[in-house]
């Protein structure tokens, strides 16, 4: 089903409810389709740590290096 803005507007809570029974809406301005209204699917929790032993920080991590000091200060520091 393809509906305008103005008109989805006026039935939001009606193509809402179509929507969410599996019904494809497409909201359009000016009959080109501009977006799907679509069920809400929740994201799982974010899990932290995933890459907690996969590596190490080498101890040399917070040393400049001179030739990317070159870049971009140019050679003469």
């Amino acid at each position: 089903m393809i509906v305008n803005i103005s008109e989805a507007k006026a039935n939001l809570s009606k193509l809402v409810n179509m929507a969410f029974h599996g019904e494809k809406v497409v909201i359009a301005k000016n009959n080109l389709p501009l977006v799907d209204l679509v069920v809400h699917k929740p994201e799982g929790k974010r899990q932290l740590g995933l890459l907690t032993g996969k590596f190490t920080v080498p101890d040399d991590f917070l040393e400049e290096d001179e030739s990317i000091n070159a870049m971009f200060y140019g050679e003469n520091k």
